[in-house]
C-alpha cells in the first residue's frame, strides 16, 4: 500500500505496516530518531497501523510534539517507580507542561524532596530495562473493573466521567499499567536524561474542596548536556522568582493570619505601585479617559443584570448565605465584593440620556477587585484574591469599536515600552469558537459577528497572534496579551475585550443621528493589567534592579563619617525638592559596608560624600552595574537623574 508523506512523496509499505515500519522504509536514520507519528494529522504511537492512502509525518525530538511524547513517557516512568517504592499510593494524573511534566499522587505517608534520589534511582532501573510500552483499549465497563482491581480510585473517577460508549486506552510497561490517551515512546530505554525538580501540593482537579495531593515535577531532554543547561537556567530562574526575590527585597510579604492570596505590599512595593498608578492614570487622562470611583461591593441584583451572577458567581466573594440557585434562603439582601468595575461604570453612563455626539464615553478606574481563586492556584503576586486593576470601559457605537480597540492597544504598547516589556509579550485571540458551554451568553449570531469583527481588527493591525477557542469572556471575544514568568508559566498581563451584550442587558442607549434609540457596544480594557501581577513580572525581568523611574529609592547617599552627615542631608533635601526619591544612610558603619548594603538593595545611584565633597559641593557617583566612579556637582547630578527619570530610560 502507498503512504503519502509530508513533503509530497509516496512510500510503499506492506499491508498492515506500522508507522515505524514506514519510517524504516523512508530511512534507517529517521527510524532511529522517531518517537511518534502523525497519521492524517492525528498524533499517535509508532506502533499504530497504517491504511492505504494515509498521510504520514514521522515525529522526532526536534518537533515540539516529539519532546512532549518523550516527557509524557517519563511521567509514566515516574509513576511506575513511585508504585514500585510506595505500592499503597494512588495515582491521579501526569500531564506534560512547559519544560517538563508532573504527576499528582496520593501518598499514604508524606514524602519530601529528600526522597527524589531514591525515586530517580528506581526510574533509572526502569529505563535501563528498556521495557516495551504497549497500548491497548478496553470498553468502559472493563476499564472500570481493571482500575478497581488496582484500587486506583482517581482513575475510576476519571473513567466514570467518560461516556458509556467510550473506548478507553491504557499503556502497559512491564507489570505497570496506566490509564492514558497517549501517545508514548516505543520503550522506556528511549529516555536518556531526566531530573525530578520540585514538589508541591495540588488539589485533585484543582478544586479546594477535594483532597490535597502531592505533585512531583520533573523534566527530560534528549541529551544530558541539554538537561544540564536547563538546570543551570532553572537555578537562575529561582534567583529571579518574584515570590522569593520580592520578599528578600522587602517589596511584599504574606501573613497566615491575613490569609492566602492577600499579599501585603511593604513601603517599597507600595511606592512602586503608586509610581505606576500615577503614570498610568496621567496617560489615560491624556487619551480621553474619565476617572471614576465606584463601590467595592454591590447587591446581587447588579451582577444578575451583568450576567456575572449566572456565569461567574463561583469566582465571587458572596456576603451572606445563598442556596444552590444563588438566592437567599431567608430573603435577606445578598451583597458581593466586586470582581470587576464594568457594571458600576454602566450606571454612570445611564445617569442621563446620551446622544451619538457624546460617544465614545471612556471611563477608567484604578480598582481594587476580589476574585475567589482556589488555594492551589494562588502564587505570590501573580494570582491573588485581592488585586488592583487598571480597569476601563469604552461605551461606543459599532462604527467606533475598531478605532477604540486600536487606541486601547496603542496605550498598552506605550506602557509596555516604558516598562521595557514590549518584546516579552505574545498575543492570543480568545474566542468562544464552537463551544456551546453554558458559561457563555447564548447568542450564536452575536458571537459570530463579534468574533469576525475582532479578527478583521487584529488582521488590520498586523500583529502575530494565536487563536484560542473556549477562552473568551462570557460576553464576547478578547485579545489577551500574554507573558511568561521565569519558570515558563504563561499568564495574561493585559486584555482588551469586545462586549456585544452589556448595552442591551443594562438598557444603555443613545440617540442616533436618525433620532432612533440604539444599544452601544462596550470595549473592556486594562491598560497595564493587574498592578500586582505586573509588579511580579517586573521583579523577575529586572531581578529587582528596576529602571530608575520605577525604583522606590533612586539614590542612596552615604556619608563617610558623621562629620559629613549634615552635608548628606542637605544633598538629600535638594534631590527631594526636584522629585528624586532618595535616602541617607546615617548608620555608624564603615563606608565599605554601607556601599555593599546599597548594592544589595539594587539602588540605581550611590552617592558617597566625604570632607572633600562637602567642601566642594560635589558628590561621588557610583552607577548601578558599573565600577566607574565620577565626582560631579550636586546640580549636574540632579539634572542627569531628572532627565533619565523623565525619559524613562531602560538600561
Amino acid at each position: 500500500m502507498e503512504i503519502k508523506l509530508k513533503n509530497g512523496n509516496v512510500v510503499s509499505v506492506d499491508d498492515g505496516a506500522s508507522c515505524l515500519d514506514a519510517a524504516h522504509a523512508i530511512s534507517e536514520g529517521l527510524a532511529r530518531s522517531a518517537v511518534a507519528a502523525k497519521v492524517n494529522g492525528n498524533l499517535c504511537d509508532l506502533s499504530a497501523k497504517l491504511n492505504d492512502g494515509d498521510s504520514l509525518e514521522i515525529v522526532t525530538l526536534k518537533d515540539k510534539e516529539g519532546l512532549e511524547v518523550y516527557r509524557h513517557t517519563c511521567a509514566h516512568v515516574l509513576a511506575q517507580a513511585i508504585k514500585n517504592i510506595y505500592p499503597t499510593c494512588n495515582l491521579a494524573i501526569g500531564p506534560v507542561i512547559d519544560n517538563g511534566f508532573y504527576y499528582d499522587i496520593d501518598f499514604k505517608t508524606p514524602i519530601t524532596q529528600d526522597d527524589f534520589a531514591k525515586i530517580e534511582g528506581e526510574m533509572q532501573k526502569i529505563i535501563a530495562a528498556n521495557t516495551p510500552i504497549e497500548r491497548y483499549e478496553l470498553p468502559r465497563a472493563e476499564a472500570l473493573k481493571l482500575m478497581k482491581k488496582y484500587k486506583e480510585k482517581y482513575k475510576v473517577e476519571l473513567i466514570n466521567d467518560l461516556p458509556e460508549d467510550a473506548v478507553i486506552s491504557f499503556y502497559k510497561q512491564g507489570t505497570f499499567t496506566d490509564l492514558c490517551r497517549g501517545p508514548h515512546l516505543p520503550s522506556t530505554g528511549k529516555i536518556k536524561a531526566f531530573k525530578l525538580t520540585s514538589l508541591t501540593g495540588a488539589y485533585w482537579r484543582g478544586n479546594e474542596k477535594n483532597k490535597m495531593l502531592t505533585r512531583i515535577y520533573g523534566t527530560a531532554f534528549e541529551k544530558k548536556s541539554q538537561l544540564e543547561e536547563y538546570l543551570v537556567a532553572a537555578e537562575e530562574a529561582k534567583k529571579r522568582d518574584h515570590n522569593k526575590l520580592g520578599r528578600d527585597l522587602g517589596i511584599f510579604m504574606t501573613s497566615d493570619v491575613v490569609g492566602q492570596g492577600l499579599p501585603i505590599l511593604m513601603p517599597k512595593g507600595a511606592k512602586i505601585l503608586q509610581i505606576l498608578t500615577r503614570f498610568v492614570e496621567d496617560e489615560e487622562a491624556k487619551r480621553g479617559f474619565m476617572i471614576t470611583k465606584t463601590p467595592y461591593m454591590a447587591k446581587s441584583d447588579l451582577y444578575k443584570i451583568s450576567g456575572h451572577w449566572a456565569h461567574y458567581r463561583d469566582k465571587m466573594f458572596v456576603l451572606g448565605e445563598i442556596d444552590e440557585h444563588g438566592e437567599s434562603p431567608d430573603g435577606e439582601e445578598i451583597m458581593a465584593l466586586r470582581p470587576m468595575t464594568c457594571p458600576f461604570q454602566y450606571q454612570i453612563y445611564k445617569n442621563g440620556l446620551k446622544s451619538y455626539r457624546d460617544l465614545p464615553c471612556r471611563y477608567s478606574e484604578t480598582a481594587t477587585l476580589y476574585r475567589k481563586e482556589a488555594s492551589g492556584e494562588m502564587h505570590g503576586l501573580i494570582r491573588v484574591r485581592q488585586f488592583t486593576l487598571s480597569d476601563g470601559h469604552i461605551i461606543c457605537t459599532k462604527e467606533q469599536v475598531e478605532d477604540e480597540f486600536k487606541r486601547c492597544l496603542d496605550l498598552s504598547y506605550y506602557i509596555l515600552d516604558a516598562l521595557g516589556m514590549r518584546n516579552d509579550v505574545t498575543f492570543r485571540f480568545s474566542k468562544r469558537g464552537a463551544s456551546k458551554s453554558d458559561k457563555y451568553i447564548d447568542n450564536d449570531e452575536a458571537w459570530n459577528n463579534t468574533e469576525a469583527m475582532m479578527k478583521v481588527i487584529l488582521d488590520d493591525i498586523g500583529i502575530d497572534y494565536v487563536e484560542a477557542d473556549d477562552e473568551a469572556a462570557f460576553y464576547g471575544p478578547k485579545l489577551d496579551v500574554q507573558i511568561k514568568n521565569v519558570h515558563g508559566k504563561e499568564d495574561t498581563l493585559i486584555t482588551i475585550q469586545i462586549d456585544f451584550a452589556a448595552g442591551e442587558s443594562f438598557e444603555m442607549q443613545y440617540i442616533d443621528v436618525d433620532g432612533t434609540k440604539q444599544y452601544p457596544y462596550v470595549v473592556h480594557r486594562s491598560s497595564i493589567g493587574c498592578y500586582e501581577r505586573t509588579l511580579a513580572f517586573l521583579i523577575e525581568k529586572y531581578a529587582g534592579a528596576f529602571p530608575l523611574w520605577i525604583c522606590p529609592t533612586q539614590v542612596k547617599i552615604l556619608p563617610i563619617t558623621d562629620r559629613t552627615l549634615d552635608y548628606a542631608k542637605q544633598v538629600a533635601e535638594q534631590l527631594t525638592f526636584k522629585g528624586i526619591r532618595c535616602e541617607v544612610d546615617s548608620r555608624n558603619e564603615k563606608i565599605g559596608y554601607k556601599i555593599r548594603e546599597a548594592k544589595l538593595d539594587k539602588v540605581p545611584y550611590i552617592l558617597v560624600v566625604g570632607d572633600k565633597e562637602a567642601e566642594d559641593g560635589t558628590v561621588n557617583v557610583n552607577r548601578r552595574g558599573t565600577e566607574e566612579k565620577q565626582t560631579v556637582s550636586v546640580g549636574e547630578f540632579i539634572s542627569k537623574v531628572v532627565e533619565e527619570d523623565e525619559k524613562k530610560i531602560i538600561f
